[in-house]
Formats: C-alpha cells, sequence, structure tokens
C-alpha cells in the first residue's frame, strides 16, 4: 500500500504514519518541515496555507489513500483533494465528533444531525464548522464511496500535542493532595492515537467509507481509573482528594480545560464527550488498549522528552492554577473522598 499523509509528524498524523510502516507500506509525508518526520518515509514540503504551496505535490505519484487531519480553513482541505483526486483511490479525514449539532443526544450516532453552516471552500471560522467543511471538501471531490470520515472524540496517548493527560501526569508527578473531580466512577471516553491510528489503516486497506465515530466505548475508563492510574505509573506520593461536581463548579473552574478530560455528570458536555455510540466502529475492527497502558505509554514518553509535552500554538494550555486548586483543597475541608 502507498499512503500520503497530510501532516504526519505531530501526534495523530505521525501515528498513523508509524501505524502504516509497520505494516510495510511506503509512506510519503507532506509538511511544513518544522519538526522531523518518522524515520523511513519519503518527506516532501510545502506550506498548504500559502500560494502554491502545494507544490511539492504536483507531478505523477499515486496513492493507495490520503490520511488529512487538518482543522482550520476547509478550503485547505478542498485544495488538496481537488489536486490529488485523480492520483489517489480514497481520502481519509480525520474528523471530530464536533461536527454534531448542539446538544448532541446521549448514545448519539453518526446519523445525528450535524452543523449548519459548514462550506468546504469557508476560511476559518469556528472549530465545528471547520472540521465539517473539511469533510464536505473530502465528499464532494472524492464521492461518498471514496471518502472516509473520522470523527474522532477525545485523543490521548504519545505524542500529545494538546496537553491533557500531559498535565495530569506531571500535576500527579509533584504529589501531595490532588484536586480530582468526582464521582470516581464517572465514565470515560476516548481513543488511544495508537488505536485510532490501527484502525484508519485497517480501514484503508478494507476501503472502508462514510463517517465513523471513532472513540473508545463510554466507560472503557472512569475518572477514577484514569487518575489512579497516573498516581501509579508516576509513582508520586499524592493524594487523590474526590471532590463533588458541585463544588468543582461552584469555585468556578471550568471543566474540560481548566480540569482536562473531566466534564461535570449529567450535562450537555457529557453526552457530547463521554456517552456516543461506537458501534460502527467497533464493528469494523476498532480494538481499544487499557488505560493503564495508554496512561503508562505517555509517561514514558513524557520521561523521555524532558517532561514538557510541546504545545500547538493554535490551542490554548490547558490546566488548574495551583493557588485556586489549594483553595478548592480547603474549601473542601480536606475530605479525602467527598463522593458516594
Amino acid at each position: 500500500m502507498r499512503l500520503l499523509v497530510l501532516g504526519g509528524t505531530e501526534f495523530v498524523g505521525r501515528a498513523v504514519v508509524e501505524a502504516a510502516l509497520g505494516r510495510g507500506w511506503d509512506v510519503t509525508v507532506f509538511h511544513r518541515g518544522r519538526h522531523a518526520p518518522v524515520a523511513g518515509v519519503r518527506s516532501l514540503h510545502g506550506d498548504r496555507t500559502a500560494p502554491d504551496g502545494l507544490a511539492a505535490l504536483d507531478g505523477t505519484d499515486t496513492w493507495d489513500a490520503v490520511v488529512d487531519t487538518w482543522s482550520a480553513a476547509p478550503r485547505a482541505v478542498r485544495d488538496a483533494a481537488r489536486l490529488l483526486r485523480g492520483r489517489a483511490q480514497r481520502y481519509v479525514y480525520v474528523s471530530s465528533r464536533s461536527v454534531y449539532a448542539w446538544a448532541p443526544a446521549t448514545g448519539l450516532t453518526e446519523d445525528a444531525p450535524l452543523v449548519e453552516g459548514a462550506s468546504a471552500d469557508a476560511e476559518q471560522s469556528d472549530y465545528a464548522r471547520d472540521k465539517r467543511g473539511g469533510e464536505l471538501a473530502a465528499t464532494e471531490t472524492f464521492g461518498a464511496d471514496r471518502s472516509l470520515l473520522v470523527r474522532a472524540g477525545l485523543i490521548l496517548g504519545p505524542y500529545e500535542n494538546i496537553g491533557r493527560l500531559p498535565w495530569w501526569l506531571n500535576r500527579i508527578a509533584r504529589g501531595g493532595p490532588v484536586l480530582a473531580p468526582g464521582p470516581r466512577d464517572l465514565p470515560l471516553q476516548y481513543i488511544d492515537v495508537r488505536d485510532l491510528a490501527d484502525w484508519v489503516v485497517g480501514a484503508v486497506e478494507r476501503e472502508l467509507s462514510g463517517p465513523y465515530n471513532l472513540v473508545s466505548p463510554s466507560g472503557h475508563a472512569t475518572m477514577g481509573g484514569l487518575l489512579e492510574a497516573c498516581a501509579k505509573v508516576t509513582g508520586a506520593d499524592a493524594e487523590l482528594r474526590w471532590t463533588d461536581p458541585d463544588v468543582v463548579l461552584g469555585a468556578g473552574i471550568e471543566p474540560w480545560t481548566q480540569l482536562p478530560v473531566w466534564v461535570p455528570p449529567g450535562s450537555d458536555l457529557h453526552a457530547a464527550l463521554h456517552s456516543g455510540d461506537v458501534t460502527k466502529a467497533l464493528d469494523t475492527g476498532l480494538s481499544c488498549r487499557p488505560v493503564t497502558e495508554t496512561v503508562a505509554d505517555t509517561w514514558s514518553w513524557l520521561r523521555e522528552i524532558g517532561g514538557t509535552a510541546p504545545q500547538r500554538p493554535d490551542r490554548p494550555a490547558v490546566g488548574l492554577d495551583p493557588a485556586l486548586e489549594a483553595k478548592v483543597l480547603g474549601l473542601a475541608g480536606g475530605v479525602p473522598d467527598t463522593t458516594p
């Protein structure tokens, strides 16, 4: 198999490259040259946002599939797809479950209503419409039968450049009392980036098309399982103080951003992020490794790079200010576990 990855040097793209190389595929990456590509690939340089930025892709090369993880102006996906439609068999666009109309119902499937106002020709606007516009660019150019839309949810694992799991690992590694947002058994839904990549390359081999929600089944892990795995793998002298969601929210703490991964139970955010239906992906080969493996491998990677994870410049930093954490722990009275 011959694969072209647009990007391919960071997080999701890098994991897809490694998965494809692991199967013996011939892999080309097209990127701006800001990060070193994985050894063993053919590397082409260009900036798809610049005039003639796709020039390195002109020519007669052909590929079995293109994988595109773009998350800004949809027109960049449109331009790449149009250039490659005669030289690639399939276009795989790594999208997001954010493309579903708000507020999504619990257990949403791929048939749920989508955001309105998106266009393949649009400039950058908001994340949901940008991703939906990217989907439209892929399907309008390659057709529904030759485009694959990977609607990923929360993505964790090595190479993460958003900062969610790295923040928890580093916070718990510092030790001491840790604000652990409850309840402990809150179900989570996420995908290890390597499991996403394995499914993508398998989907290319099987010539799958159409949209797929790609995350683990809801409850594959819990908030307790995630944070306890962080405590175990770091070996830190940390005390997880499980705190009622009302206390957390009452302190003005923002779910998802200040306390990464966590959103309060019963909220629209929890329905959107942690309760989707993934039957379609499971029926086509999705396999999800245990949270302990994801946490341990991410910690090993963090230690290899000195403890500071890379940060995408287009995403805000995540995490809770230590002073606010201490204040909330004081309000909770220092009770180790305030949730049933």
